[in-house]
């Protein structure tokens, strides 16, 4: 193992030093999780669901401290990190209700009964960005462990706090030992590792279209089953008939929460030209409204960036001379800050913010003709992960939602998840679903079986 220091991304000072597996250590847990596995399986489907929601009531009842571990190691405002908190123990209540109801079929056939079963598949690697801890942790987690599988989660090596408390919090609640491990380590050798494991039967992946086809390669030889969810640069659509009022309040949190650390972030706003103006005047309120501080105040709306790393990139997208309209604020002293930032290219096909994904608080405002055009711009880049569209004009609002390519879209509002419906991108922002009754499908295997009269 090698030491890795932790550091609060808002004053910059180490709160931890964590121990980084090796990929020996990673075969390890491997040997440890296989060894688990038919016990977990053979747990009967109903006291599998109960340990589940006793999984999500020692969440519960450890909500505040893993919200405040999140504020420190991620930097994320306090009223989000309980949000985050909450929406990990919500997802292990709603798979709880899985074993109980993951039925196969009975289907026809002259001469006998066929039957389907739905089974686990075996080792799970659960690989988590760290731009959303808790939440991505427990979307791969819950149905995992919920079909009968055994999880290995492999946290980003800047933001393992959480998911080393929930490991220990799955321990007591009575769940297995090595049912569930949390594996520190790099992405590159303890993630790399679990994805080129012929132990480990699928990876689940968040994180960047780079890694996450590098994986896909990594995945190949063994032909392991993966669900990705990748990058995005998604469009907010606002027509000149939407409520421009409302569509402008909204607009700043729609990108810049989380610090536009979220692969959701509408950082493309699409205005049609006859409003356009108008648009950026009452934007322009709205982002300096935004609430830019300490994450451990009750007020901040948006914290840091992660680390002084991401903090360069996404400054080199804003260079002296960057096309400004305007800018919130920011901290001037320790961590890792970047203000809300709008920028207003005259060509933006040539500016980097525009087709590239910033993962930052810098968002692109440009204007369109007509519907047409407005759906041309916003499938004009290789993501397609979500979006949203601002009409009132519902015939509008389904043929836009229907032509623009992105898999998850919202009409007059930026909600992309609900854990009880599906979650993933088109195109390279990723394969397959999350989340919502369907996960499933993915941590099971289909056996059909036939059985004859005679």
């Amino acid at each position: 193992m090698t030491d890795f220091e932790v550091i609060d991304p808002a004053t910059g000072e180490v709160i931890e030093t964590v121990a980084l597996a090796s990929a020996a250590e990673t075969d390890a847990a491997v040997e440890r999780a296989a060894r688990a596995f038919p016990a977990w399986r053979a747990v009967a489907p109903g006291d599998r669901a109960r340990l589940l929601r006793r999984f999500a009531e020692r969440i519960d009842a450890h909500l505040d401290e893993l919200a405040a571990l999140e504020v420190r190691n991620a930097g994320h405002p306090v009223g989000q990190a309980r949000w985050e908190a909450g929406n990990l123990r919500d997802v292990l209540h709603y798979y709880a209700a899985a074993p109980e109801r993951l039925t196969g079929l009975q289907i026809p056939a002259p001469g006998g009964l066929n039957v389907t079963f739905a089974e686990p598949l075996g080792v799970v690697g659960v690989i988590v960005p760290w731009n959303f801890p808790m939440p991505v942790m427990g979307w791969g987690l819950a149905p995992a462990l919920a079909a009968g599988n055994t999880v290995i989660v492999k946290p980003a090596e800047l933001t393992p706090l959480t998911a080393l408390r929930v490991g220990e919090l799955a321990l007591d609640a009575g769940l297995p030992p090595d049912a569930v491990q949390v594996l520190p380590g790099a992405g590159p050798i303890a993630g790399r590792r679990l994805a080129d494991h012929p132990g480990v039967r699928k990876i689940v992946f968040t994180g960047s279209t780079r890694v996450g086809t590098e994986l896909m390669a990594a995945c190949a030889p063994t032909v392991k089953r993966l669900t990705l969810e990748l990058g995005g640069k998604s469009p907010n659509i606002v027509f000149a008939d939407a409520d421009l009022e409302r569509a402008a309040a909204t607009a700043p949190y729609a990108v810049f929460e989380n610090a536009g650390q979220d692969c959701c972030a509408r950082s493309r706003i699409l205005v049609q030209r006859a409003v356009y103006d108008r648009f950026l005047e009452l934007l322009e309120p709205a982002v300096r409204a935004v609430a830019v501080g300490d994450p451990a105040d009750e007020g901040t709306e948006v914290g840091p960036l992660i680390s002084a790393a991401h903090l360069a990139r996404v400054s080199a997208f804003v260079p002296d001379g960057a096309p400004i309209a305007f800018q919130g604020t920011a901290p001037s002293g320790p961590g890792f800050w970047f203000p809300p930032t709008v920028l207003t290219p005259d060509v933006p096909q040539a500016h980097p913010a525009w087709h590239e994904e910033v993962f930052g608080p810098v968002v692109t405002v440009v204007p369109f003709d007509d519907d047409a055009d407005a759906v041309r711009i916003a499938n004009d880049t290789p993501y397609g992960l979500s979006g949203s569209i601002w009409t009132r004009d519902i015939g509008r609002a389904l043929r836009t939602a229907r032509a623009v390519e992105a898999g998850n879209l919202s009409v007059n509002s930026h909600a992309s998840v609900r854990y009880w419906t599906p979650f993933g991108g088109f195109k390279r922002s990723g394969l397959g679903r999350e989340l919502g009754p369907d996960a499933l499908d993915a941590f099971t295997e289909t056996k059909n079986v036939f059985i004859s009269e005679e």
